[in-house]
């Protein structure tokens, strides 16, 4: 399949001097590096695990958690009673 792609200069020459050096046509370069760019994006994507970093959350002042009633005050306000 022919596509038209638009590629940095410094590519170019990367590709070039790859393929002078392998003896290989550019396009083959090309496609090979495109593989093994693809294979390692997806790999990341699927492989990234989830984390979160725990923080100290604490009481604010004057929050005592067996005072049920005035927690119940304090969320609801003076009229849950």
């Amino acid at each position: 399949m022919r596509v038209t792609i638009i590629l940095e200069d410094d590519v170019v020459e990367r590709v070039r001097s790859a393929a002078t050096r392998l003896r290989t046509p550019f396009r083959k370069v090309v496609n090979e590096a495109l593989r093994a760019g693809l294979e390692k994006v997806e790999a990341s994507a699927t492989q990234r695990p989830y984390s979160t970093e725990p923080h100290e959350m604490g009481l604010k002042p004057g929050v005592d958690l067996d005072d049920i009633q005035g927690l119940l005050a304090r969320i609801e306000g003076e009229s849950f009673r």
